[in-house]
């Protein structure tokens, strides 16, 4: 993974600042002072005299402490949603002369909480400089800005310290996680497809004609062409082609629901790892993948890709999909969609609901969508309803929570069974399973012939 690196090369001296530690002295060193005066009035010299030799002590620890020669702040210039992503800093003092180290980062709050990582700086003897790095995980997409850092050392008394800032202005691009896409587990099901283990044969069992090729014992007898064998006097069969160039779109709502966090993470963030794996599977396979995108109104539609080589433009689209505290507009969206498409397809929808009511509107548009196409819908199971079921009834509060957690629960499996009887096929999982199940799934239905 790319990174960039920020060098700052002279630094110009700073006012001195007074450590915490000075700090907790001069606090405790108030009400001593207050004490000589009033038991011996004669002696109040003292307490000037000390503030002044603290003061003295802080500038001349802070002096000690001498300049940074130069520092560097390292950070990649992509990583992924969720992932582990490493900001260093490093940075070279006059040798021997530095107590402690510590950096700061002002950053977006989608890379950090809060926008801000701190973390201490160690020798490294080696290059006699410090080293210090934050792990940080993006919880959000887009475009992370890194505004400022800040660099803090001190003397060996730990009571005066320097500091200087560099402002930055760089960001860290935050993609859709790509894990899935470069796990064992999906190389695996890719090189079983592959020999015929998961997915049938690319050829005998498909509907598209192949070939013809000499009728032999133990052959199905249902694939003898009859008409090919009256012909040549001699019983042919035929050699089918798996469907392939199928069209499959990957519809996400991006509306309030799927922006509510699972495990850390937006709901659509896990939709779309989800979703690029299969459609990683589906190029693989030959058929045709789109993107759609939505909320209030269509955000993103892309053009359908046919090569797996063409895959970074799927996560690219995938990347633009934005977050919206808003109720999406499926009669709109949904219209749009169908209006996009030449021939029958299918449409891989990914989205949520909170109660049947907000689902019916879902419901309707989704009625009418699956007169012309292949629907599947694809939910991730409310593991934090679940969790309220659970608990033990211990008072009144917790009873009411697990009581409408029951009712919303209820109202959820109602609403996925009537999308069953309108013959959408529907997968409720958690989010750790959703994206091998929908694989599974794209596997059945291609098996089926039941998109073309």
């Amino acid at each position: 993974m790319s990174r960039l690196s920020f060098l700052l090369g002279k630094i110009p001296p700073l006012p001195v600042v007074p450590t915490q530690r000075a700090a907790w002295i001069i606090a405790a060193f108030a009400p001593l002072a207050l004490v000589i005066g009033a038991v011996s009035p004669g002696l109040w010299i003292i307490a000037p005299v000390a503030a002044v030799g603290l003061i003295a002590l802080i500038l001349i620890d802070a002096m000690i402490a001498g300049k940074a020669l130069s520092w560097e702040v390292d950070c990649p210039v992509d990583t992924e949603v969720g992932q582990a992503t490493t900001i260093s800093l490093s940075a070279r003092f006059r040798a021997g002369r530095v107590y402690s180290a510590k950096a700061a980062l002002a950053l977006d709050p989608r890379i950090a909480p809060g926008g801000r990582a701190a973390f201490d700086l160690a020798e490294e003897p080696q290059d006699a400089g410090y080293l210090g790095s934050a792990t940080l995980f993006p919880e959000r997409r887009g475009t992370a800005d890194l505004s400022k850092a800040w660099l803090r050392w001190t003397g060996p008394l730990g009571l005066g310290a320097r500091q200087v800032t560099l402002t930055l202005d760089k960001a860290v691009r935050i993609w859709p996680d790509l894990s899935p896409v470069r796990s064992k587990e999906l190389q695996t099901i890719l090189r079983d497809a592959q020999t015929g283990l998961i997915a049938r044969r690319i050829r005998g069992e498909g509907t598209q004609f192949e070939a013809l090729s000499e009728y032999e014992s133990g052959m199905d007898r249902r694939r003898i062409d009859w008409k090919a064998s009256a012909r040549h006097n001699h019983l042919y069969a035929r050699e089918n082609e798996s469907e392939r160039n199928n069209q499959i779109v990957f519809a996400f709502d991006c509306g309030q629901a799927m922006c509510e966090p699972v495990d850390g993470m937006p709901r659509i963030d896990r939709a779309v790892s989800a979703a690029l794996a299969c459609a990683y599977v589906a190029l693989k396979g030959g058929d045709r993948v789109a993107l759609f995108g939505f909320a209030q109104r269509p955000q993103i539609m892309t053009p359908f890709i046919s090569d797996s080589r063409a895959f970074n433009r799927l996560q690219g689209a995938a990347a633009g999909l934005d977050y919206t505290a808003a109720e999406p507009n499926f009669t709109l969206a949904l219209a749009t969609l169908t209006a996009k498409l030449q021939r029958r397809s299918l449409i891989v929808l990914f989205s949520d609901f909170t109660d049947s009511t907000a689902a019916e509107l879902m419901i309707e548009s989704l009625g009418r969508l699956v007169e012309k196409h292949l629907v599947l819908f694809v939910t991730i199971a409310d593991s934090e309803l679940e969790g309220f079921m659970d608990e033990e009834p211990g008072d009144i509060a917790t009873l009411a929570r697990s009581v409408t957690a029951e009712t919303l629960s209820h109202q959820r499996r109602l609403v996925l069974q009537r999308l069953r009887q309108m013959g959408v096929d529907v997968i409720e999982a958690p989010w750790r399973k959703i994206g091998f199940d929908l694989i599974d799934r794209y596997f059945l239905i291609k098996n089926s012939e039941a998109i073309g």
